[in-house]
């Protein structure tokens, strides 16, 4: 075996182990409220079901149940997952019509060649599973419509802080309701 090819397999198999461990954390944690997480297939780590529970106090979408898919790369923690939204899709600015989730925790780490975040604000090895997700959680409370990946629901947002109509309500409220069955 080439010394290549063992370093990624011995980087696989650090990684998995990382990820079972970090997923027992998030199973044995009272403080993740609105989170659960499993695998999407029992015999691969690197794929998490994730269901985000957003509760009634949150501002625009209280009530939801939001459903993604967090892909893990071959080198974790130094790359970052990716989560894509399961439909129905949130409206957010933050998520892309194709459900990618786009925040800046999750970025890779290098310097941003829009010159837009700082490196700080990238991927760490330090972030968990954990702290991603309630950072998505966070991102539902108060959506940042300054980098937005959905430039409608982000014009919607901003037209509506600025005392525009509710249309971004209204289409954020048709989303909960497919979210929950109702639709």
């Amino acid at each position: 075996m080439s010394a290549s090819r063992a370093t990624s397999s011995t980087q696989v198999t650090g990684a998995a182990r990382l990820l079972q461990r970090q997923l027992k954390e998030i199973h044995t944690s009272d403080d993740p409220s609105g989170i659960s997480v499993g695998l999407v297939n029992e015999s691969n780590v690197f794929e998490w079901n994730i269901s985000l529970m957003i509760n009634d106090d949150c501002k625009y979408y209280g009530g939801a149940s939001f459903h993604a898919v967090m892909t893990f790369p071959p080198e974790y923690p130094h790359m970052p997952p990716t989560i894509v939204f399961q439909n129905p899709v949130p409206f957010h600015p933050n998520i892309y019509p194709n459900g990618e989730l786009c925040i800046s925790i999750l970025h890779p780490p290098e310097e941003d060649k829009y010159g837009y975040e700082s490196a700080a604000e990238r991927w760490s090895p330090v972030q968990t599973p954990e702290t991603i997700l309630l950072s998505v959680l966070s991102l539902f409370n108060e959506p940042n419509d300054e980098s937005p990946a959905n430039l409608d629901a982000a014009k919607l947002l901003r037209a509506e802080r600025e005392g525009g109509p509710k249309e971004f309500r209204k289409r954020v409220r048709k989303c909960v309701r497919e979210s929950l069955g109702e639709d």
